[in-house]
């Protein structure tokens, strides 16, 4: 088997089926979790780094793997977040272990084949409610920390839900109706979303990915009125003036299993997140 699809499958199998729900509530799991995690970015030979926090009297974190870049860039680094909590109610599979899956596969071949630019992979904690857009999220508690040590960000990526797609005509569903007009109604594909401030940085990394696979991406910036467009932990960098978009399957707008006992590790593809991690990797090791 394919060592990124075999390594896709034990991640997400552990995170949600082993370990299983993973809430601000169950702080034990979180913790195993996060030990995980690091063991799992050592393992490729990345050394990580732990960003605690406190939120209503337990401490929570956030880990950091950097991997630093071949050549010296003035505008900042890039940054690779996902989240390893769950809502309340749910083995959390493409929601968000999906995300968490990708973000440890595309360290391991930054490991082996070094990006450009240096880049950090960062497992948010803390990303679901009740802590959703607010100041406890654990992607505002690192992209403020950040703003504060005046380090310079070129862009962020936010993993969020990666793994559940359809061939089925009328799978795909959006915000509004006009949306079909200009979208795929089959949920086959990847998107891109983001803000419109970040258009160019969103365009740039489109770009990448289309010349190095032919796996099918839409792309949105769009303000944040349209629902989804700030779903995830990009949304947090976006207050510091830093470029900032989500890759996601769409989540709620495709996937029946979302935030439900039903999100489990056999429903995802893990072909096409193959596919998509290797293209990613392309992509963002030139960026």
């Amino acid at each position: 088997m394919d060592e990124v699809k075999k390594n896709l499958i034990e991640i997400v199998n552990h995170l949600s089926d082993n370990i299983g729900q993973r809430s601000y509530l169950d702080v034990h799991k979180l913790n195993i979790a996060a030990r995980y995690i690091e063991e799992r970015f050592t393992s490729c030979a990345c050394k990580t780094e732990r960003q605690l926090f406190d939120y209503r009297g337990d401490s929570y974190c956030n880990i950091i793997c950097e991997v630093k870049g071949t050549d010296r860039r003035d505008d900042g680094i890039l940054v690779i977040g996902a989240h390893y909590d769950t809502v309340i109610g749910t083995p959390g599979a493409d929601d968000n272990a999906s995300g968490i899956a990708c973000l440890i596969e595309l360290a391991r071949l930054a490991i082996l084949e070094p990006p450009k630019r240096t880049t950090c992979f960062v497992a948010f904690c803390l990303e679901e409610p009740p802590v959703f857009m607010t100041q406890n999220m654990g992607s505002y508690v690192y992209a403020h920390s950040l703003n504060e040590s005046n380090i310079s960000v070129y862009g962020m990526i936010s993993l969020e839900m990666m793994g559940y797609f359809s061939e089925q005509k009328g799978s795909q569903y959006y915000p509004n109706h006009l949306f079909k007009y200009f979208y795929p109604d089959k949920g086959n594909f990847i998107a891109f979303v983001g803000n419109v401030a970040s258009l160019s940085f969103t365009k740039k990394v489109k770009t990448n990915f289309k010349s190095v696979s032919r796996f099918p991406v839409e792309s949105l910036n769009a303000i944040s009125i349209v629902p989804g467009v700030d779903f995830s932990d990009h949304r947090n960098f976006w207050k510091f003036g830093y470029p900032a978009f989500m890759i996601t399957d769409t989540g709620f707008y495709r996937n029946p299993n979302y935030h439900a006992p039903g999100d489990l590790a056999s429903t995802l593809n893990y072909e096409i997140m193959t596919e998509l991690v290797k293209g990613l990797h392309n992509a963002l090791k030139i960026l």
